[in-house]
């Protein structure tokens, strides 16, 4: 590992290190945790910028890419999670906890909420670090592949939230289950769109010097959305307030887009 590699990674540690303290500190002044949720795609769109501005050097197309769709993606997801967040109170996840830990609840969420999401964004960005060190290279088949990639993960999650807010809005569907549109293929739309991204970034940077290492970054994303605090958290509570949502859940693929199975 080179020293301009160690000085790029200590440089984004650090950033990422502030930006979470700092939306810790406006989050006790709120008395609401769920600040942390809309500062997730800002903080990888501050990673990208400080990598490029580290890095110092003409930039390149790899890096425009690199830069140019994280700023897209993140900017997206905080401006939606703002409006969605806007007025309402704090999430359910940050409520159990808070009800939980009482007067410890703002230290034990320094650590288990914005300390570990910082942690988590630094290893999910590393394509979008690494794929920006020298030497510079031309790009190569996997990164158009990456780029595609890209392309349909933004699709998926744009669509995904879009028609999900729509379907939200009506009062006729209150307490119902979506399962039209991209919903009808897939139960979270938004989240396969979002590892198909980070995968896409990934192929993106594989063609540098220290590439291959940025796909720890895809693999952790889609493992959590998965396995951890994406589908399994959000069906049980799906589950827990309309049982019915059960059915939909027999007929409908988890992760990857796929008809339905016929009753």
């Amino acid at each position: 590992m080179t020293a301009s590699l160690v000085n790029l990674l200590l440089i984004t540690g650090a950033t990422v290190a502030t930006l979470m303290l700092a939306a810790w500190l406006v989050s006790l002044r709120l008395k609401n945790a769920s600040i942390a949720d809309i500062v997730w795609g800002c903080g990888f769109v501050l990673i990208a910028w400080v990598a490029c501005f580290t890095v110092n050097r003409p930039l390149d197309l790899r890096q425009s890419l690199l830069v140019g769709i994280t700023t897209v993606w993140g900017l997206r997801l905080s401006l939606h999670l703002f409006r969605r967040k806007l007025g309402q109170p704090e999430d359910e996840r940050y409520q159990t906890m808070r009800a939980k830990h009482a007067h410890r609840f703002g230290w034990v969420s320094l650590v288990t909420v914005f300390g570990l999401q910082g942690l988590l964004m630094f290893v999910v960005s590393l394509p979008v670090q690494l794929g920006q060190t020298e030497p510079s290279m031309p790009l190569g088949w996997l990164a158009y592949v990456g780029v595609a990639a890209c392309a349909v993960g933004l699709f998926f999650e744009v669509v995904g939230d879009y028609q999900l807010a729509q379907f939200s809005r009506e009062p006729v569907n209150k307490g119902k289950t979506m399962n039209t549109g991209l919903w009808h293929y897939t139960r979270h739309p938004n989240y396969f769109g979002d590892s198909c991204l980070w995968w896409g970034l990934g192929l993106i940077a594989f063609e540098t010097q220290y590439g291959a290492w940025g796909l720890l970054g895809p693999a952790l994303i889609t493992y959590l959305l998965t396995q951890v605090s994406g589908v399994p958290l959000l069906e049980a509570a799906m589950l827990k307030r309309n049982p019915a949502y059960k059915t939909y859940q027999a007929a409908t693929s988890a992760f990857f887009p796929w008809p339905p199975k016929k009753a």
